[in-house]
């Protein structure tokens, strides 16, 4: 296995379904209470653990789905106002390693991520049709993202994050 990309790298058809959609946003939905039930009664030491050689923490790989995913609200209402807008990346290893984010309880992070979850789907779930072609940038990799196509990358990127946890919650097992 490739503790890197534990469920393969993404893979996005434009020859998606509803059923698709709906699986999408059903992933993105049941992100946090899924962490939560695979860090219950975990200790600190299995929270500070990396999921692979110079790898996020257990709670570093938290913190970046709660930064990743709050940037996620901000880049879909850009794209239903602007046309085909370029987001502002962010530094993402640079965030996973602000030393304040250890002082947070991690309930809290978890609740704002639950939160942040909540909000996603309920903007995808708001689109029409139309809407879900809408575009955005990313200036780092040059591509162009449907509103579709964004879906379905943060259902991977959530799926994602969740099996870099679990290479380190089942291996203390």
């Amino acid at each position: 296995m490739n503790n890197q990309f534990p469920i393969g790298k993404p893979s996005f058809s434009e020859d998606y379904t509803q059923e698709d959609l709906d699986q999408w946003l059903d992933d993105i939905a049941l992100l946090p209470e899924r962490i939560r039930e695979e860090i219950d009664g975990c200790s600190d030491d299995v929270l500070l653990t990396p999921y692979r050689e110079n790898g996020w923490t257990v709670r570093q790989v938290i913190s970046h789905l709660l930064d990743s995913h709050l940037n996620t609200i901000v880049r879909l209402k850009t794209a239903l106002t602007e046309d085909n807008p370029t987001i502002r990346p962010y530094k993402q290893d640079g965030w996973a390693h602000v030393d304040f984010q250890f002082e947070i309880p991690l309930e809290l992070t978890l609740d704002m991520l639950e939160n942040t979850h909540e909000m996603i789907v309920r903007i995808y779930q708001s689109l029409n049709e139309n809407q879900w072609e809408r575009t955005y940038t990313n200036p780092e990799s040059g591509e162009t993202f449907t509103l579709a196509r964004s879906a379905y990358h943060y259902a991977w990127h959530s799926n994602h994050h969740l099996a870099h946890i679990r290479l380190v919650t089942q291996s203390e097992e």
